[in-house]
């Protein structure tokens, strides 16, 4: 992983000082940088993890020129508005490859967690891992899964694939900055905003979640408790022609959303979910 290649000037958060502040002997986080600018720091982990890099490796930046969504989607905020972060992790063979479904949802409640420790926000959640404020979206969430080249190994010979989890949290952007009237920002919210705080506490919380997930926890009940979705009218956009509405009543074994809809229960493993009043 590079470190910070000084275009825009320094970073805000200090490497070293983040490290002091997340790194422990048993927890998740080995490497820490920090950059002002970048196109995406999923873009620059997924590349260290092709190329070898080892778990706990974590990138932070001030803006990025590139980021990205789910199903493709653009997303970009003025620069110094808000904080991208990247971890990535390996989990051991050991973990069956259907518990990774989870990961999205544990990166979710990580944030939502962090955003209320460092904040005092009332962050909450929508399926899968939108984090809100009063219904507004403060953070996006992209999870992706990276193969590691055969050729290569991670740890003590073993290769390992990799998941790369990226939050990006609208910090300071103003009401004229956002990008959809359905957003909002730590800032909007009324916090006061120390980015170094936000980093930390978040990155603090997705290691417990982590660790809580890779010992086999069922998350099922701290999800439904901070997930707004459930209990409530939702419409689940599956496709421009398709959707199916109902009641969400919580998630499956797998983290699947599910709906009650038409004296049925179906499990939703993806789609966009909308909120019904």
């Amino acid at each position: 992983m590079r470190p910070a290649d000084g275009k825009g000037g320094n970073p805000t958060i200090d490497a070293n000082w983040l490290a002091r502040r997340i790194v422990s002997a048993d927890g998740a986080w080995g490497s820490v940088a920090t950059v002002a600018t970048i196109g995406s720091t999923n873009a620059e982990l997924a590349a260290a993890a092709r190329a070898g890099a080892a778990t706990g490796a974590v990138l932070v930046s001030d803006h990025q020129s590139a980021g990205r969504g789910r199903f493709t989607r653009v997303w970009e905020a003025p620069p110094g508005t808000s904080l991208a972060i990247s971890a990535l992790l390996r989990p051991p063979a050991s973990v069956p490859l259907a518990r990774w479904l989870w990961l999205p949802l544990v990166a979710g409640l990580a944030v939502a967690d962090g955003l209320r420790a460092a904040c005092g926000v009332a962050a909450e959640l929508k399926w899968p891992n939108d984090v809100l404020i009063g219904g507004r979206k403060v953070c996006g969430i992209l999870t992706e899964r990276v193969e590691s080249p055969k050729n290569r190994t991670v740890g003590h010979g073993e290769t390992l694939p990799a998941v790369i989890i990226g939050m990006g949290i609208n910090t300071t952007l103003r009401e004229d900055e956002l990008p959809v009237p359905t957003a909002t920002s730590l800032a909007l919210a009324g916090a006061e905003v120390e980015t170094g705080e936000v980093a930390a506490s978040v990155l603090l919380a997705l290691d417990a979640w982590y660790r809580r997930w890779l010992a086999g926890a069922d998350l099922r009940a701290d999800y439904a408790e901070r997930c707004t979705s459930v209990g409530r009218e939702v419409r689940v956009q599956l496709s421009e022609h398709e959707a199916v509405t109902g009641r969400a009543t919580g998630v499956d074994p797998s983290g699947c959303l599910l709906v009650e809809s038409d004296g049925r229960e179906r499990a939703f493993a993806a789609g966009d979910v909308f909120h019904l009043r």
